[in-house]
């Protein structure tokens, strides 16, 4: 792998600097894995006293299906529409790193450096949508990777598959973490016209220090908050997701960041509690460990005493927000807040799309 070194048990030689993960741990679906020698581990750290940088590698991606079914009864949407597979930000929590398994990488380093791009998505997505069979039920974007991660600003994949989105007259749900989104103002006014997009945006903490160590490549606090004041601005509404809630670490904020939410004219807020499945449990407590050794313990004692003792829990209707009495008091926290800040506002539906598009609608060719 580029720009780093493994140990036997995936600890990456020497810090990584400004990428999340600490560990590439092997594929859960490879029986065989490769390690370096401890003597020449040894020799690199000598050598990059200040850690190491990985560099991000691009590969294509030729699916011949960008929209995917999704059948979970504890999820309000059943389509997602992911322009990539991996995710530059780098969020240490991210539940989404053990899909990278599936094309054979692992899920720590690789799932923020080795980037897999539909560049032919919005093609794709337009023979989709153009089928007669297409429900026109609304899609979620990205629900699994951010559609606007920093790769987006070179390659434009999401763009491209919005100019799509428009012309189909698609309602839409959107999710970032990327203040790279008011690149497209211009379309989502469009989309908004019909009444066809819901925004959120994801913030899971004020602290720049925090946010920076726990999702480095994402945009800072301030800016994600000024994409939700510019989205409200432009009367889109907009939901500002606390996601992942991490107990002892972030749950503190919750009043002081639906404040700021409000203020900057959120129209509701959300929130999930961290999810640790498969090998993220050791990403995850690798970084805690090395970021807070002082709390690391007891940050990991809350997490267990909201999920039954255990690190993760896959159960449809507790996954997202826990059980027991820590995960009772985060919810009672959250409903609070939100209520004093007026963020449980009904959100209009979004409209459904036509069963006969009008012609010559098209504002972007083919």
């Amino acid at each position: 792998m580029s720009g780093s070194t493994e140990h036997r048990d995936g600890r990456i030689q020497g810090q990584v600097r400004g990428r999340g993960a600490g560990l590439n741990p092997g594929n859960r679906f490879e029986p065989v894995r490769l390690h370096v020698l401890g003597e020449h581990l040894d020799e690199i750290a000598t050598e990059n006293p200040d850690g190491t940088r990985a560099v991000t590698h691009v590969y294509s991606d030729s699916s011949k299906t960008v929209v995917n079914p999704i059948d979970s009864p504890d999820l309000g949407f059943h389509w997602t529409l992911n322009p990539y597979r991996g995710c530059e930000h780098g969020c240490i929590y991210c539940y989404a790193r053990p899909t990278h398994e599936y094309l054979g990488f692992s899920c720590g380093l690789d799932f923020e450096t080795r980037i897999v791009a539909k560049r032919d998505a919005a093609e794709v997505l337009r023979k989709t949508l153009d089928t007669p069979k297409w429900c026109g039920e609304p899609i979620m974007l990205s629900g699994v990777t951010d559609p606007y991660q920093p790769i987006e600003s070179k390659l434009g994949i999401t763009r491209e598959c919005l100019k799509v989105l428009i012309d189909q007259r698609q309602p839409i749900w959107i999710i970032t973490k990327n203040r790279l989104i008011l690149r497209d103002c211009d379309l989502f006014a469009a989309l908004h016209e019909h009444g066809l997009v819901h925004v959120a945006i994801s913030i899971t903490t004020l602290d720049n220090s925090l946010a920076a160590t726990m999702e480095p490549r994402a945009s800072s606090p301030s800016a994600r908050l000024d994409a939700v004041s510019k989205f409200a601005a432009m009367g889109i509404p907009v939901t500002v997701m606390m996601a992942p809630m991490i107990p002892g670490l972030n749950d503190v904020e919750i009043p002081a960041l639906l404040k700021a939410a409000a203020d900057a004219g959120a129209t509701s807020a959300g929130y999930i509690l961290l999810r640790l499945p498969y090998q993220i449990k050791a990403l995850f407590l690798e970084w805690l460990q090395r970021h807070f050794p002082d709390r690391a313990s007891h940050v990991e004692s809350l997490i267990r005493e909201s999920r039954d003792g255990e690190l993760n829990d896959s159960r449809a209707f507790v996954r997202f927000k826990g059980q027991g009495a820590r995960a009772l008091q985060i919810k009672q926290t959250f409903d609070l807040f939100k209520r004093r800040n007026g963020l449980d506002r009904k959100i209009p539906p979004l409209e459904p799309r036509p069963r006969k598009l009008p012609p010559q609608m098209s504002l972007f060719g083919r």
